[in-house]
């Protein structure tokens, strides 16, 4: 493949990710990979643990739970790509197969995603997640970084999402007993039509009031100002470009 790809730092993937991803909000992050083309930055993956404690659980039992991982983030310059963004994400998978995790991630229906990328990277699709309501704090905080005073009379929706699951292990043993565990049913992918957002065009928030009866849709900033500022190893960007 075209490229290189390398573990980044914490820092780059954020000062990557915050200006450009719909989400405008900081993930979780264990493990993050950047694609390196013509010596530029042009695609970011980010892997971490999943918000809730209880997905893990409901996902995969409490036996594996603190195996399961989110595959959270994942994000290209579209310029600079000749190449599918799949070939990326199957290039990291690859790399995290030592850590043996459990990998969730999910198309979000209000972005118009189906997953067709994790579909091409051999995901076992799921079904969907129920749309439900969160806690809203100002800034848009997830519900586990808040504290109880900043909560108003305000939450907010989450969408639908496709649920997608990869075994990431090399042990063929390993991954038949998490297949066992496994508690949705495999489904067939889905299908429908994709939409790509602009870079740097956050998703709205839909907050609602407490009694559900009032909604509205508020501005979604990034958390925290960045700068384009990449700490990459000299050697691996000449390595790319001789």
């Amino acid at each position: 493949m075209k490229g290189k790809i390398l573990s980044i730092s914490r820092r780059d993937a954020v000062d990557f990710l915050l200006p450009r991803h719909y989400s405008a909000r900081t993930p979780s992050i264990s493990k993050a990979f950047g694609w390196i083309i013509n010596g530029n930055l042009s695609a970011v993956c980010t892997v971490g643990k999943p918000a809730s404690p209880s997905l893990c659980r409901g996902l995969m039992g409490k036996e594996y739970a603190c195996q399961v991982y989110e595959l959270n983030r994942l994000c290209r310059i579209d310029s600079a790509f000749e190449q599918p963004i799949s070939t990326f994400v199957s290039a990291c998978l690859r790399r995290l197969r030592p850590e043996n995790w459990i990998i969730v991630s999910y198309a979000d229906t209000d972005m118009n995603h189906t997953g067709y990328v994790y579909q091409a990277c051999n995901f076992l699709y799921t079904g969907t997640t129920t749309e439900r309501t969160d806690k809203y704090t100002k800034g848009n905080k997830h519900s586990r970084h808040y504290k109880e005073e900043e909560q108003g009379e305000l939450r907010k929706m989450r969408s639908e999402k496709h649920r997608y699951v990869f075994f990431c292990s090399h042990h063929k043993s390993l991954k038949k007993q998490w297949s066992g565990a496994l508690k949705y049913e495999v489904l067939p992918y889905p299908k429908g039509e994709n939409s790509n957002y602009q870079l740097g065009d956050y998703q709205p928030i839909r907050v609602v009031n407490k009694d559900g009866d009032q909604s509205a849709v508020l501005p979604n900033p990034p958390t925290t100002n960045t700068q384009n500022r990449f700490s990459f190893y000299d050697e691996a960007i000449r390595e790319e470009e001789s």
